[in-house]
C-alpha cells in the first residue's frame, strides 16, 4: 500500500480543501501517514502574503530533501501557490513532480498514479459537496459557504487566486452540516472570504436564511468568521444576539480606521462607522475579533495613532495585527509612500501591545463568573483540562484551563473562572451542562 502524507498550510479554508483530499486518498486505497514514512507527500500551500509564500517554499524544499535521504518517491504541491505561480515554480523547484491549482483536487489520485491528464475546470460546488476527513477535534468542523471574493481590497491577491465570489446552495450547506452533526460535531464554524456576502451572487443575501436553517439542527454552536464590517447589518446582529445556538462572537476584519487609509484600501466604510459597529456589537453582548493592518502605503503617524486609539477606546476582545505586505499585481503595490520594514515592525509591536492589553482587560472581566466551556484537550505540564468558551475560536483566541476530577472531550462544562493571564482563563468545573451531576463530581 502506498503511504501518503499531507501537509496543510494557511487558513481554515485551506484546511477544508485538505480534508477533502484526505478523504479521497483514504477511499482510494492509500494509507495516510507521517512525513518520514511517506512514499508521496502532498503540500497544500498558501500564497496570501510574502511570509505565507516563504513558509510554503521552505516546506517544499525541506520535503524535497527527503527524495535524497528517505523513501519519498513523489512530491506534489497544491493550492494557492501553484494557482498563482506555477510557471515560475516549475523551473525553480524541479524536485516537485506535479503542481495542482486551488481547484484541481479531483486530479490528485490520477497525478499520484502518473496520469497527468488535462487541467480541471473550477468546479467549486461539486468539490465542496464531497465528503471530508476532519483534521479538527471530532466535535468541531469548518464549513466553507462560498469561494472567492468580489471586494477587491487594493492590498489583496485573493480575487486573482480564488476568483469571483461564488456561494454554495443553502440546501447543500445544510445537508453537509446535518451529516457532520450526525457524526458527532458539536460546533460548526462558517467560513468564506466574506461570509456576510453569502447568496448575493445568486440574487440576494441569504445569510440570515442560512443561519435559520442551521439553527434547526441539533448542534451546540454556530460560529461566524470573516464578516466584513460594512456588511454587518442590524438584522444580523439581532440574529446573533437572540440565538441560543449562534455563538455571541463575530470576526470582522476591519484592517484600519483612518479614513484616508480605508479609502486607499478600497474599503467601503469609515473609522467612525467601525467604532459605532463595535460598540453596537458590545451592547448586544457579542465578542469581537478583528484584524488590523499597519504600514499600508502612505500610512502617517497620525493614521497609525488612530488605530491605537481605536483599540484603546473600543476594546475589541481579540485582534490579530500584521504588517502590510507588498503583493505584485495589486493596486496597493503601485501606490507611493511605501513604509520601511523596520518602521512597520515597530508599529506592529506597539499596536500588538495595545491589543494584548485589551484582551487582558476582557479576561479580567470574566474572573468570578461562570461560563460554558467545550472541553477539548489536556495540558499535562500544568495538569489542567483545556477547552474553549463560545467566545473563543479554535487556534486564534485564548483558551480556558480548568480543574476537574474527569472530563469527556466534546462535552460542555460549567466552569467558574478564578484567574486569568494575558491570553488564557483559569477556573474549576462546577457541573456538566449535559447532565444533573453535582459539583462534587467535577471539582477537586
Amino acid at each position: 500500500m502506498t503511504n501518503v502524507a499531507v501537509i496543510s498550510l494557511g487558513c481554515d479554508k485551506n484546511r477544508i480543501d485538505t480534508e477533502h483530499m484526505l478523504y479521497s486518498l483514504s477511499r482510494g486505497g492509500y494509507s495516510i501517514c507521517d512525513v518520514q514514512d511517506a512514499d508521496v507527500i502532498i503540500i497544500n500551500t498558501c500564497a496570501f502574503i510574502s511570509s505565507a509564500r516563504q513558509e510554503s517554499i521552505d516546506v517544499i524544499l525541506s520535503c524535497a530533501e527527503l527524495k535524497k535521504t528517505g523513501r519519498l518517491k513523489k512530491l506534489i504541491v497544491t493550492g494557492c501557490l501553484p494557482q498563482k505561480h506555477e510557471k515560475e515554480l516549475s523551473g525553480l523547484i524541479p524536485e516537485v513532480d506535479a503542481f495542482l491549482g486551488a481547484f484541481e483536487y479531483g486530479r490528485l489520485i490520477d497525478v499520484i498514479e502518473g496520469r497527468l491528464g488535462e487541467k480541471a475546470e473550477d468546479d467549486f460546488e461539486t468539490a465542496e459537496n464531497g465528503k471530508r476527513m476532519l483534521t479538527t477535534y471530532p466535535h468541531t468542523a469548518y464549513i466553507k459557504i462560498a469561494e472567492g471574493c468580489d471586494n477587491h481590497c487594493t492590498f489583496c491577491t485573493i480575487p486573482s487566486i480564488r476568483g469571483k465570489y461564488r456561494s454554495r446552495k443553502t440546501e447543500d450547506i445544510v445537508k453537509e452540516a446535518r451529516s457532520l452533526v450526525s457524526d458527532g460535531v458539536e460546533e460548526i464554524i462558517l467560513v468564506a472570504q466574506d461570509v456576510t456576502r453569502y447568496g448575493e451572487d445568486r440574487g440576494e443575501n441569504k445569510l440570515i436564511e442560512l443561519l435559520s436553517a442551521l439553527e434547526t439542527l441539533p448542534v451546540k454552536y454556530i460560529r461566524l468568521l470573516y464578516c466584513y464590517p460594512e456588511r454587518v447589518t442590524d438584522e444580523l446582529i439581532d440574529k446573533i444576539a437572540s440565538s441560543d445556538k449562534i455563538a455571541s462572537y463575530i470576526d470582522i476584519p476591519v484592517q484600519h480606521v483612518s479614513d484616508p487609509v480605508l479609502k486607499l484600501m478600497n474599503r467601503r466604510t469609515t473609522g467612525e462607522k467601525i467604532g459605532e459597529l463595535v460598540d453596537k456589537l458590545h451592547s448586544r453582548g457579542i465578542v469581537v475579533r478583528t484584524t488590523l493592518m499597519v504600514g499600508f502605503p502612505g500610512e502617517s503617524e497620525d493614521d497609525f495613532n488612530k488605530l491605537v486609539a481605536f483599540v484603546e477606546k473600543h476594546s475589541p476582545e481579540y485582534a490579530g495585527v500584521f504588517a502590510y505586505s507588498k503583493e505584485d499585481g495589486t493596486a496597493a503595490a503601485r501606490l507611493p509612500g511605501h513604509i520601511k520594514k523596520s518602521d512597520k515592525l515597530k508599529r506592529v509591536k506597539r499596536l500588538g501591545k495595545a491589543c494584548a492589553e485589551s484582551t487582558a482587560r476582557y479576561n479580567a472581566s470574566l474572573v468570578g463568573k461562570m461560563i460554558d466551556v467545550l472541553y477539548e484537550d489536556a495540558d499535562f505540564e500544568k495538569n489542567l483540562f483545556v477547552g474553549r468558551a463560545p467566545t473563543q475560536s479554535p487556534d486564534v483566541d485564548g483558551r480556558v484551563m480548568f480543574t476537574a476530577r474527569s472530563a469527556d472531550v466534546g462535552r460542555i462544562y460549567k466552569v467558574k473562572i478564578d484567574s486569568c493571564d494575558e491570553y488564557d482563563l483559569y477556573g474549576h468545573a462546577v457541573s456538566c451542562t449535559e447532565g444533573d451531576s453535582s459539583a462534587d463530581e467535577f471539582t477537586e
